[in-house]
């Protein structure tokens, strides 16, 4: 007797990959990855007795009910923005920076050492100090682009490692040569000479403008640019890439490069508009936070400034959870199981059902397969079937 199944016909749809993911579905995947972390870290603290959502409510509105916390806001998604950008640049060409963390901090270490060891008119030494900051954070990460441009070595690996040998010398420096000697309690330099100036009387420095400017440029670079069509390309698919003559391996070397450039910018502005000064906690984990608005952002440049000040919001909100009592593990957690919700909804969102169109023949063969094999079932039945198999 031939096999056959009858529960073939009750199943008229694939999964099938999409060609192109729309921009409004994206939107919404990320807005219920951030809505599901909530709900989910939420239920658990009510099992403890503790309303999260009560919380927030009150957090958010001391943050945004006063002009200070909304700069605290934006002085806090700056460097997430950078961080971001430098992240979601090497994901359009399907490699992972996770060293901006490392990047980010030399990139604050040769503004430093530039700060403290030159002298200048203001507008001079901060452009001078700008080239420095990326010129760190190029430099940082110039081995780990040759060993994978040319040697095929996992990227992660390297400049995840990196990362460390980074804060152990900005740490060495901190607390050594360049350690302030007027207070010695003071873990970290003497206030910079040279700072990024404020708008008034506000906390607000003209360094927050600098990531807006380079998301802007970036996505006009990836929209209109024959460099940016290339990075797509290659991107989606380097074997066509390399079948198309594209330069795969230049164009690969140069947006590592140029990653850790913007990451290098990132800790520049972070030590001269905001902290004044170097220290091994310069960064509160903006490097990896990053990969978090980049991934929520899926490695879109204007979607890095949203995301970036989604996070910056939470990560205020977090504070003032602590302060009332609320875990940092907690704010810790929320933020890692909106990555797992945005990186599940990423993989869902490439997908879709599609019906299966069964030609009349293959329908006409199927019935007459199902009378010949199951000759006692009862005509209605075999009408059912033979109707649903059509559809």
């Amino acid at each position: 007797m031939k096999n056959f199944s009858v529960f073939s016909f009750n199943f008229p749809w694939k999964i099938q990959r999409r060609q192109s993911v729309p921009v409004w579905l994206n939107v919404l995947v990320r807005l219920l990855a951030v809505l599901l972390a909530f709900l989910v870290v939420g239920f658990f603290l009510k099992l403890g007795g503790i309303n999260l959502f009560s919380l927030l409510q009150k957090a958010f509105k001391q943050i945004l009910g006063n002009f200070y916390g909304v700069q605290q806001a934006i002085i806090l998604a700056t460097p997430l923005l950078m961080t971001g950008l430098s992240v979601a640049l090497c994901m359009r060409m399907s490699l992972w920076n996770i060293g901006a963390e490392g990047q980010f901090l030399i990139g604050a270490f040769m503004a430093t050492g530039v700060a403290l060891n030159f002298n200048g008119p203001l507008p001079v030494m901060l452009v001078i100090i700008f080239l420095a900051g990326a010129l760190g954070g190029l430099l940082w990460t110039l081995v780990p682009a040759l060993v994978r441009t040319f040697w095929n070595v996992n990227e992660i690996i390297t400049t995840l490692l990196l990362n460390f040998v980074a804060v152990f010398l900005v740490n060495y420096f901190a607390i050594g040569p360049w350690r302030d000697k007027t207070a010695p309690t003071l873990s970290a330099t003497p206030r910079l000479p040279y700072e990024l100036p404020t708008f008034g009387d506000t906390y607000l420095h003209i360094g927050i403008i600098i990531p807006i400017i380079a998301a802007i440029l970036l996505a006009l670079a990836f929209k209109s640019t024959k460099l940016g069509y290339e990075i797509r390309i290659i991107g989606t698919n380097r074997r066509v890439a390399e079948f198309a003559g594209m330069p795969v391996r230049e164009r690969m070397l140069l947006v590592m490069l140029l990653s850790g450039a913007i990451a290098g910018i990132g800790g520049m502005i972070e030590v001269t508009g905001t902290v004044h000064r170097l220290s091994g906690l310069l960064s509160n984990n903006y490097g990896f936070l990053g990969i978090i608005v980049a991934a929520l952002a899926n490695g879109s440049p204007i979607a890095v400034i949203f995301t970036s000040i989604l996070l910056a919001l939470l990560l205020n909100a977090g504070i003032v959870l602590q302060a009332q009592g609320l875990s940092v593990n907690t704010v810790i957690a929320i933020n890692g199981v909106i990555l797992i919700f945005a990186a599940i909804g990423e993989s869902i969102t490439h997908y879709h059902l599609v019906r299966i169109e069964v030609p009349q023949k293959s329908v006409e063969a199927n019935a007459q397969v199902l009378e010949s094999e199951c000759p006692g079932l009862p005509e209605k039945q075999v009408q059912y079937i033979k109707t649903e198999s059509g559809k």
